[in-house]
């Protein structure tokens, strides 16, 4: 048991919040879904995160001084462990670690991880010590259910797709192509592995590998064109080519991109830095669409799960989130074509 702790308290009452999760979760013995079960950072622990994948608990160290935090993370998942007896499996990350291996995670109990989850009907493969984060984003739910939702006939194109979740989701509602693009060919391995699970096709060149910038150029100079194109960056990465910094200079990114997606399109933007608030991150969205070629759509919220509720929410990001609900921000944009509008004047 864990000693007399205030944080007995706050891991039972995130779980008590996300009851209805945890239900629909355990229906019929399927325990197929995947949550986030306790979020430290907005639920009052900053030194723990807790995700559910299958019956796998992934756990997420974050403590400065990880080794001194460990006993309460120990204690705290054996809680957990006590408390939900169908979970066969738990990963331990501990993100401050100087062992790779520690960082990407290792099996402190069971030994065999989920390696697929459903979400909305559909499948998503999964290879939980792939990388310092679970290879599937949870906070991006609402996104995977409108791309399957909307996208139905249409041309997507995915960059930074990493595992690959976005595209996925649009190829399984029914789009008629999906183009994903990353860097490592290791993470385009578990999009595929996503398709076979869905019965989707798997075409070498649905899946490119290379840098974002080139990458890019070599689309625009094909005159390719998409109805949806997904950017959802990493907070920062360079390349010989270019360099994302989503705190500073996701302009150059958008601008990058806008010349891929057909009239009346979509531009979906996903930024989650946290030291970047919601409210500038829209009056840059406002000034790229001040010449009338882009429109913001919709904000998408960021599930409760993720964003904490209004009965566990017990601190704050770094920067105000507002007017979105979480440090990930989510915008779809509308794309107006220069040569399509001229037209419409004329």
């Amino acid at each position: 048991m864990l000693p007399a702790d205030p944080t007995i308290d706050l891991l039972l009452r995130a779980a008590g919040a996300r009851a209805k999760l945890i239900e629909a979760h355990a229906r019929d013995g399927r325990y197929d879904s995947a949550f986030r079960l306790f979020n430290g950072f907005l639920e009052g622990w900053p030194d723990l995160v807790m995700d559910i994948y299958g019956r796998t608990l992934v756990v997420f160290n974050y403590a400065d001084d990880p080794e001194a935090a460990q006993p309460r993370i120990e204690a705290a998942w054996r809680l957990i462990l006590a408390q939900f007896p169908w979970i066969n499996t738990v990963c331990l990350k501990t993100r401050a670690s100087a062992d790779e291996e520690k960082r990407r995670g290792v099996l402190v109990h069971g030994s065999t991880p989920a390696r697929k989850i459903r979400e909305h009907g559909i499948w998503y493969a999964l290879n939980l010590t792939l990388n310092i984060d679970a290879s599937f984003y949870l906070d991006t739910r609402s996104l995977r259910a409108w791309a399957a939702a909307n996208l139905s006939g249409r041309r997507v194109l995915n960059t930074f797709a990493y595992t690959g979740s976005l595209g996925v989701a649009a190829a399984a509602g029914g789009a008629s192509e999906v183009l994903h693009l990353d860097l490592n060919r290791r993470f385009m391995n578990l999009a595929k592995d996503s398709y076979a699970l869905n019965g989707l096709p798997v075409r070498r060149a649905d899946f490119l590998t290379g840098d974002f910038w080139t990458q890019i150029n070599a689309l625009k100079r094909a005159g390719r064109q998409f109805d949806c194109v997904f950017v959802d960056p990493p907070f920062f990465s360079t390349t010989a080519r270019g360099t994302v910094d989503l705190v500073s200079n996701s302009r150059r990114v958008i601008n990058k991109v806008r010349p891929l997606v057909s009239h009346e399109g979509w531009l979906v933007v996903i930024n989650n830095a946290l030291f970047l608030s919601g409210a500038d991150f829209l009056a840059m969205l406002e000034a790229l669409c001040a010449d009338g070629y882009l429109a913001i759509e919709s904000l998408l919220p960021v599930p409760p799960d993720c964003a904490g509720y209004p009965e566990t929410r017990a601190g704050s990001p770094p920067a105000n989130p507002a007017p979105f609900n979480h440090s990930t921000k989510i915008v779809l944009l509308r794309v107006r074509r220069k040569e399509q509008r001229s037209r419409e004047i004329l």
